[in-house]
């Protein structure tokens, strides 16, 4: 459910913003804005860490999966429309409803970029973010 809700929100606001940005911006910011949503569902439901009293420390190693994340998520859904574009051409679906087509390839390779961000934040997720690694007190010795 956490996860289906954030790509929801990706999608949502991906979509939206492709009428007025790149392609590769709206992903970006679709990612970026969903990550808000994502940090507090994934915190309270996810992986059941919302008593933990450690917020901050959960937030700044949230920060830094989601930023690795994020540029997967690029990355992915950019070189894939590269390359089905090049190999299979341009897709698009003209709904009854809609002015405007939805353009396929965009919306599945936004998808594919998704995926690969998925699994690459679950397992960071589960393995670093919401346990005691003592990452954060070492950074925090570091900065000071």
């Amino acid at each position: 459910m956490v996860a289906g809700s954030g790509a929801l929100i990706q999608i949502l606001v991906g979509s939206l913003l492709r009428k007025y940005v790149s392609y590769s911006t709206s992903v970006s910011l679709a990612y970026v804005i969903a990550f808000f949503a994502g940090f507090i569902l994934t915190k309270m439901f996810a992986f059941d860490a919302r008593n933990s009293n450690q917020t901050r420390r959960e937030m700044i190693k949230f920060l830094l999966v989601a930023t690795g994340s994020w540029g997967i998520t690029i990355f992915f859904a950019v070189v894939s429309l590269k390359f089905v574009n090049t190999h299979f051409g341009q897709f698009q679906y003209s709904p009854s409803f809609k002015k405007e087509p939805i353009n396929i390839n965009e919306l599945g390779c936004q998808v594919v970029g998704m995926g690969f961000s998925f699994v690459f934040n679950y397992i960071l997720h589960k393995t670093f973010t919401f346990k005691s690694t003592g990452f954060y007190d070492r950074l925090k010795a570091i900065i000071r």
